[in-house]
């Protein structure tokens, strides 16, 4: 048996787990309207294929990466383009974002697929084929996986199947029901990264799911561990930590101590876009909480969370709802936000379920957050940090390897929303960056503009050296054919002029009206009379002068 080395911190709350594993995997139906965001995965959004009544069929690519760090999003079912506009997305800004809003047909006719030999192509081939496939992180950082794959001679490939947070059991269901499959992917993403060993990871309150994997994996060299129930097991570092052993170092990735991470449902995706030629266009959603039916749903990418939860019979009392689970999810302003790559869970939210969160009280000093830290970090300083907005010593008590899990929320006596305090930290460091960031380039233009004008000015005196220097040597002073030509552009110039001059005559002096003709006379009066007064203001002084003089 494998021995495990269990992470600092942690804690155990309620798992309301069993209310949405009662029943298997179901199909939602297909809604009216998708609405497709660009931006479902970290890096650039991906960049409109589409316009505005093509008519697309399930599968199609509607968006292209735009750049290393991006992905390509699909159209999930066959229909016409109604919109591409901005439209409200499940994002912690709250702000919209450009979406690719679809008409069903109803028909549900594919694209081409064509399955992929991935023994035979290129390693770097393959990757840019799940790329072009929409494959991203499924267990909610949304990273693109073929990044993540370029990794060769891993020592050990980990697959997260934790699946750690409270009502969470889409990935529970996904390896009940899809074991083969996932353990197929798993299969293409060894081969990629040739890693030597495989750490399949699973909490022991999911046995259904740890029988499914073992059964799967026979044959196969991958391992199943079974680790203890503590939240957050499913992390990325602490899963590592757990199995391996190994301590991914502040500010490092995974790779560099010889591991690499994926979710259990990035390798089903890996499967099907591989071995079927599908690309990314749904994903398995557990809909839970206030609800009179919470199961888990196989949901189109794009259906509106608002039209998908009826499914469920959300209750009378419903308040709201959570994206993902309760301590790292994400409230829903408005219902009309549609399914994405990262939705793994919705939740029906009542005043009975989460009750409004007490006021905060003043930090007493109990340091329960600090024991309970996965990142073995000190909460309680973060937050008078974050709070003076000494933004240098939250860095040196390293803020950024904050994995903002709320455990120290979850635990703290006062109420203090403390990873909110970290959350503004990180934001106004980025901030800052970004003006510094934005300060340097602004300086590094000006000073190439200052040395630019430097060196056109001693260029400018250099030609000018020469050319004294041209005329210094010659014997007449400088080249008399030259100098002729010179004079000739003169002259031409100069007779350029007077011809110009000589063609502009006044215009409509003849037959003037009688009031422009009086207003003429007028000012020739007034000239004669200004005339006649300075002569007269000559003479005076002439005389006054002659008479001082004698």
């Amino acid at each position: 048996m494998r021995t495990l080395h269990p992470f600092h911190g942690g804690i155990h709350p309620p798992e309301h787990k069993s209310q949405s594993t009662r029943q298997g995997i179901a199909a939602a139906p297909l809604p009216a309207r998708l609405v497709v965001p660009l931006r479902q995965h970290n890096g650039n959004p991906a960049r409109p294929v589409v316009a505005v009544g093509d008519h697309v069929l399930k599968g199609q690519m509607i968006g292209a990466p735009e750049g290393f760090i991006s992905a390509a999003v699909h159209a999930p079912a066959s229909g016409r383009v109604m919109a591409i506009e901005m439209q409200p997305i499940p994002h912690p800004s709250g702000l919209p974002d450009v979406s690719v809003v679809l008409e069903p047909d109803g028909e549900e006719r594919w694209i081409e697929r064509q399955a992929i030999d991935y023994r035979a192509i290129d390693p770097a081939d393959l990757r840019n084929r799940l790329r072009d496939a929409g494959v991203v992180g499924l267990g909610g950082a949304v990273f693109p996986s073929h990044i993540k794959l370029d990794a060769s001679g891993l020592e050990t490939l980990v697959i997260n199947a934790a699946e750690c947070e409270p009502y969470i059991t889409c990935d529970d269901m996904l390896m009940r029901e899809r074991a083969a499959e996932v353990v197929q992917g798993i299969a293409i993403m060894q081969h990629v990264m040739a890693a030597r060993e495989v750490l399949i990871g699973i909490e022991d309150n999911k046995p259904e799911a740890i029988s499914a994997m073992q059964a799967a994996c026979q044959g196969s060299g991958f391992e199943v561990v079974t680790v203890p129930t503590l939240y957050p097991s499913g992390s990325a570092k602490q899963l590592i930590k757990l199995l391996t052993g190994k301590e991914v170092p502040s500010g490092a990735l995974a790779p560099q101590v010889g591991v690499q991470c994926f979710n259990v449902a990035t390798a089903y995706t890996i499967h099907r876009a591989v071995n079927h030629g599908e690309p990314v266009i749904s994903r398995i959603v557990t809909l839970t909480g206030n609800m009179e039916e919470p199961r888990n749903y196989e949901v189109l990418i794009g259906t509106p969370v608002g039209e998908l939860v009826k499914v469920a019979k959300p209750r009378a009392d419903t308040s709201g709802y959570l994206m993902g689970g309760p301590m790292m999810g994400l409230p829903l302003t408005d219902p009309g936000v549609p399914v994405v790559k990262a939705t793994n869970c919705i939740i029906a939210t009542s005043a009975e379920l989460f009750p409004p969160p007490p006021r905060a009280m003043p930090c007493i000093r109990c340091t329960r957050c600090a024991q309970a830290c996965p990142a073995d970090l000190q909460p309680q300083e973060l937050f008078w940090f974050a709070k003076a907005k000494n933004f240098a010593k939250a860095q040196e008590y390293q803020l950024f390897d904050c994995i903002e899990c709320g455990c120290c929320n979850y635990v703290c006596p006062s109420h203090i929303p403390l990873v909110q305090f970290y959350r503004f930290a990180k934001s106004e460091i980025h901030a800052q960056e970004r003006d510094r960031k934005a300060s340097e380039r602004a300086r590094e233009r000006h000073e190439f503009r200052e040395f630019r004008l430097e060196r056109e000015k001693q260029e400018k005196a250099a030609k000018h050296a020469a050319k004294a220097a041209q005329a210094a040597a010659s014997p007449d002073g400088g080249s008399g054919d030259e100098a002729a030509a010179k004079k000739a552009a003169i002259q031409a110039a100069i007779d350029r002029a007077k011809a110009k001059k000589a063609a502009v005559t006044p215009q409509n002096v003849d037959d003037l009206p009688p009031e422009a003709q009086a207003k003429i006379d007028e000012i020739e009066e007034r000239r004669t009379h200004a005339r006649e007064s300075a002569g007269q203001a000559a003479a005076v002084q002439k005389s006054d002068e002659g008479q001082g003089a004698s």
